[in-house]
């Protein structure tokens, strides 16, 4: 699998009312949640968030605003299994 940069904003605003999956800069953290809303600095918001840590659940977190500069990557959720080893659907 080769990596392919996107444009983050157009790919975002598509992203939006899906579930997606967004990883942390620090540590093992990940968030699966539906995106409702991104601003123009790239910070998001999710709902119905799971918190992920080392690829196990930690539990059910609800509302979150996640700050632009704490992101790692952000993919959508389908096809994605939460565990250490990351799958893609082809």
């Amino acid at each position: 699998m080769s990596f392919v940069p996107v444009n983050p904003r157009p790919m975002l605003q598509s992203l939006i009312n899906e579930e997606v999956i967004i990883r942390l800069k620090w540590g093992q953290t990940e968030y699966k949640g539906r995106l409702i809303s991104v601003d123009s600095y790239m910070n998001v918001q999710l709902n119905e968030t799971e918190e992920f840590i080392n690829g196990k659940s930690t539990g059910t977190l609800g509302q979150v605003l996640i700050r632009c500069n704490n992101v790692l990557w952000i993919s959508a959720a389908k096809g994605v299994e939460m565990n250490n080893d990351v799958k893609m659907e082809e």
